[in-house]
């Protein structure tokens, strides 16, 4: 589902950008070197936007979720700090009480609060 929702926001934005590209195109320059400087403005941003989008939707893929969950026992501190509510503080002493067996024993051994748990549990897996 999510790679839908990002598919449909990267189309999206690539339409707005070819409208907002098309307005540009169409305001006359009064020269051809004009026309020049405008359409490459113009293309510039678009660029610009296209690797936003592209970045957007490289993140939403590798971010941490139910059909793609992170392994407590391998994930680094950026992957551990991407799930809601992880600091680098709670990512430092969970990679710190390494290894585990069950997702649980982040509850078991006191490194997250049942409501930081619950915010997780669906985002986390203990590979063996």
């Amino acid at each position: 589902m999510h790679v839908k929702a990002a598919l449909l926001a990267f189309v999206l934005c690539c339409g707005g950008m070819f409208l907002t590209g098309c307005t540009a195109c169409n305001t006359k320059p009064s020269n051809p070197n004009q026309v020049r400087e405008t359409t490459a403005e113009t293309t510039a941003e678009l660029k610009n936007d296209a690797k936003a989008v592209a970045q957007g939707i490289k993140e939403g893929w590798s971010r941490p979720s139910s059909d793609h969950p992170i392994d407590l026992n391998s994930a680094s501190k950026g992957q551990l700090t991407s799930l809601p509510g992880i600091t680098d503080e709670d990512a430092d002493r969970i990679i710190a009480a390494r290894p585990y067996s069950a997702e649980h024993d982040l509850l078991d051994r006191r490194l997250v609060s049942r409501d930081e748990y619950r915010k997780i549990a669906d985002s986390i897996t203990v590979k063996k």
